[in-house]
């Protein structure tokens, strides 16, 4: 059952209302997981829907993360003592030499808002830091975000230390970021692409049921 409340602030981007909107729901006896899959998650598509047809933009989408995530503060540590588990494991990072971070920023609260375990390891990120924490958290999904075209070959390291490592087959690999293209990602192994924030967690979706 959606809670418009939580829905709409996460949609207006106002973080003051949706943490508010939890605590309340909490306190009403609403269970976690009902509140992500209910209400947070419609409401983090919907964001993906209006972008998409160009009616948020970046500024929009980054508000709307900070509101889930403000929500999502609340609600983690009553996942973890319950046992419960978000959907998937994600980890995901902007590649070495290359300090941006907006748009993976944006994937990663995308990701969180459809339902998903995000572990950002930042800008500049080692193929190293991939691969340890890849061991240590095992995730199914490994997401990298270059946006210079000087950057990109870290994507191709990043992977062959993959395989280097025997964990490749372990993980499916996503690579996005202005200069990187479709053919690029299958060119240096990529098990996907996309342009954007919301295509990314599509692909995600499509990948994790096998399609």
């Amino acid at each position: 059952m959606i809670n418009q409340e939580l829905y709409d602030a996460i949609l207006k981007g106002n973080a003051k209302q949706a943490h508010a909107a939890t605590e309340a729901a909490i306190a009403a006896g609403a269970a976690p997981m009902e509140l992500i899959q209910g209400s947070m998650v419609p409401a983090m598509d919907e964001v993906g829907r209006l972008f998409e047809a160009e009616e948020f933009f970046v500024p929009e989408l980054l508000l709307a993360g900070r509101a889930m995530k403000a929500a999502m503060e609340l609600l983690k540590p009553l996942l973890s003592a319950s046992g419960q588990e978000m959907a998937a494991r994600v980890i995901i990072g902007t590649v070495k030499g290359d300090l941006h971070d907006i748009g993976k920023n944006i994937v990663a609260s995308m990701l969180e808002g459809g339902g998903f375990e995000v572990i950002d390891l930042g800008a500049d990120v080692s193929p190293e830091t991939f691969i340890a924490a890849i061991a240590e958290r095992k995730p199914q999904i490994v997401c990298m975000s270059a946006l210079l075209t000087v950057t990109m070959p870290a994507m191709k390291l990043t992977i062959d230390a993959l395989k280097t490592s025997g964990l490749r087959g372990q993980v499916k690999v996503l690579v996005g970021g202005a200069p990187v293209t479709m053919e690029y990602a299958k060119e240096i192994g990529a098990d996907g692409y996309s342009e954007n924030a919301s295509g990314a967690v599509g692909l995600v979706k499509a990948l994790l049921a096998g399609a």
